[in-house]
């Protein structure tokens, strides 16, 4: 589900002496902002209007007292797990459900079963330092109390209901936390845009990340109140059970209307809660800033042994996907502000005069447009069939855009679709070269929907265009588009056939069995059983936009390429001494204008173009949700800056036909 930071595959050299130590710093950080943030929580905690400078001076002296240091050092023990459950966890490409049910695994999965249990442990110990901290009648679980009438009264121990109330609420707060971290991707680190300093980005995040912290346990403390107004008798009757207390009959019990109706019991929950996941919070964002901080790697190095250090080399590799990342964030940046360092790059190497730095980063930049584009073709191809998959002889006869590319040294898109779970992190369900996930198949094979069904209605599946249409049976065999070229109509000069009105010959020949056709009759009454559950359609029906998000997860990372290409081939028209962008321009060019037809055509789907609403109360990071609408920018700009600053000099540049047109409208400003 989540990338393992320590796992083989990703044990190199930059986490060892860079990521880890960045965590690190972050941990230690969060530390030392510890006691500021429990001497403010001290003070509102035991704050009486009353008596302020006697409430004062009481907080001064349990400050300096030996239980509120041992409380601290129990706080610090909890940053410092939070801080090791962020390294652990934490990614660079969002994992994006598309589904109830998929969102449903998620929290489910084993991994993020430990990471509950973990966050409950944790939100025990805080509460219990909450609740030293706090004293009175928080302060212990079990008090003396006097049981029965007149003579037959003996002391006993009863149970202090506050005492546990205050502990269950920071198990529920700890376990609401880790839940909402996976609902809204809280372990998802993005990197900003405008680069600044770290203090004035924790400073800037501050004043959000209180209100945040604040909003949050007021929900939880919400929930939890009712939760316990329910189940409540559940965890009293068990400790009771376990430590040996009793029941006092003559105090109120908490688990009832009246008993929770009291203002300083509920203010208490809401501070303590509001403590926890703030310190928790800066830890997080605190590990988000120290991680996303810019690296500067060496473009070239004289010695052979650092050699896999250096930006070319760096650039190829596929894991980690941090380095990945920062690796294409130091090449957006060189190529915008570092004149000495873009000269390395356009360098030739000495014996032989190869450009060998340039030659590794466009190659794997276009490398990356490339795959993004097939994608997107995959998925337009898919959608545009009515959720039909294409056999493999059928998809490769067609005739993309960038096949019918003139220029030999075009990049060609490989033909099996990857997605950002394939391409940079393990998926949920399936193994690292799964070619498919969730996100982008369709449901063709979906438990509810019969091949009789989907030849009377509409495909089950909501993202399709098609959805909520009723389309006849000749309809369905012509296999609508949304969009088609004459490149798309015809792969040898003759429209293409539906694979359901014209079987092949292998199916024709071979009859299936009766065992066979008699499963598939019981399977099939088993889906139309289904389908027609409210609930179950619920849970599998596909969630608006997510197909679409889930497809541009990682394109920060094309983002960065689309940058760093066109910065560098604006500065060849000054800097190139040797020529060795421009033997690479044409294909640079064919790329991006492949890309850009691709990604036009995907903002024509619906749910594509609806950009969603970037919610503010929660510390998870929606950037990947508004991810297509910055490659979408990005890549009209990085062709204008290419077009602006070469101007006439690309009619010299060879492509095709179609090429050439679509260059020409960015020539005269018509994009």
């Amino acid at each position: 589900m989540y990338p393992n930071m320590f796992s083989a595959e990703q044990s190199c050299w930059f986490v060892r002496k860079v990521i880890c130590w960045r965590a690190v710093a972050s941990i230690a950080w969060a530390v030392l902002l510890l006691p500021s943030i429990t001497a403010v929580f001290v003070i509102l905690s035991r704050f009486s209007l009353l008596h302020p400078i006697q409430t004062v001076s009481e907080c001064l002296s349990f400050l300096t007292s030996a239980s509120a240091i041992f409380s601290f050092i129990l706080l610090c023990g909890v940053i410092i797990m939070v801080g090791f459950l962020n390294l652990e966890y934490y990614t660079v490409v969002p994992t994006i459900a598309c589904s109830k049910i998929a969102l449903l695994g998620q929290l489910l999965h084993p991994r993020q079963f430990v990471n509950s249990l973990a966050h409950c442990i944790m939100g025990i110990i805080v509460a219990w330092c909450c609740a030293i901290t706090i004293g009175g009648r928080f302060e212990t679980i079990g008090y003396p109390c006097t049981q029965g009438d007149g003579t037959d009264s003996s002391p006993q121990m009863c149970l202090n209901e506050y005492h546990l109330i205050l502990l269950l609420a920071g198990a529920f707060v700890g376990l609401s936390h880790s839940l909402l971290g996976v609902i809204y991707n809280m372990n998802y680190v993005s990197f900003h845009t405008v680069q600044q300093y770290k203090y004035l980005r924790f400073k800037g995040s501050l004043p959000l990340l209180v209100k945040c912290s604040a909003t949050q346990a007021l929900y939880s403390v919400r929930n939890y109140i009712v939760v316990y107004l329910f189940l409540g008798y559940v965890p009293k009757a068990w400790i009771c059970k376990t430590l040996n207390l009793h029941l006092n009959s003559s105090v109120h019990p908490l688990d009832s209307i009246a008993g929770l109706l009291d203002l300083n019991l509920l203010y208490q929950l809401w501070i303590s809660a509001s403590f926890l996941l703030l310190t928790w919070h800066i830890t997080l964002l605190l590990f988000r800033i120290f991680v996303t901080e810019v690296y500067s790697f060496p473009v070239q190095s004289s010695f052979t042994e650092d050699a896999h250090q250096c930006l070319p080399k760096v650039l190829t590799d596929k894991q980690p996907m941090i380095l990945k990342f920062l690796a294409l964030q130091d090449l957006a940046l060189l190529s915008q502000h570092s004149p000495s360092r873009r000269c390395e790059v356009f360098s030739l190497s000495q014996p032989g005069g190869h450009p060998h730095n340039w030659n590794a980063m466009s190659k794997e930049c276009l490398s990356l447009l490339a795959d993004l584009t097939q994608r997107l073709i995959t998925y337009h191809d898919t959608v545009a069939t009515n959720g039909r998959a294409k056999s493999l002889s059928t998809g490769s006869e067609r005739k993309t855009s960038s096949e019918t590319s003139d220029d030999p040294m075009s990049p060609r898109p490989t033909l099996l679709m990857r997605t950002p779970a394939s391409v940079f992190a393990r998926s949920i369900v399936g193994s690292p070269q799964s070619p498919l996930t969730a996100p982008f198949t369709p449901d063709l094979g979906s438990p509810f929907a019969s091949p009789a069904l989907r030849r009377l209605t509409a495909p089950a599946d909501p993202c399709s265009p098609w959805f909520g249409t009723v389309q006849s049976p000749h309809i369905m065999r012509r296999a609508p588009k949304l969009w088609s070229t004459s490149t798309d109509s015809q792969g040898n000069g003759s429209p293409l056939a539906s694979p359901a009105s014209v079987p092949s010959p292998k199916q024709e020949a071979s009859k299936p069995s009766l065992l066979a056709q008699f499963l598939q009759n019981r399977k099939d009454q088993v889906k139309h059983f289904l389908a027609k559950r409210v609930l179950i359609m619920y849970l599998f029906n596909k969630l608006p936009e997510a197909s679409s998000q889930a497809l541009f997860a990682d394109s920060q990372a094309h983002i960065w390429a689309l940058e760093g290409l066109s910065y560098l081939v604006q500065a060849s028209f000054s800097e190139d001494q040797f020529g060795v962008v421009q033997t690479a321009l044409p294909s640079i060019l064919s790329s991006m204008l492949v890309l850009q037809e691709a990604v036009d055509r995907h903002f024509k789907l619906p749910h594509a173009s609806s950009k969603p609403v970037r919610s503010a109360s929660s510390m998870g990071d929606s950037t990947h949700k508004t991810l297509r609408f910055a490659l979408r920018a990005t890549l009209k700009t990085a062709i204008y800056r290419i077009t602006t600053t070469f101007g006439n000099h690309l009619n010299a540049v060879q492509m095709s036909a179609e090429h050439r047109k679509r260059l020409q409208q960015f020539l005269e400003n018509k994009e």
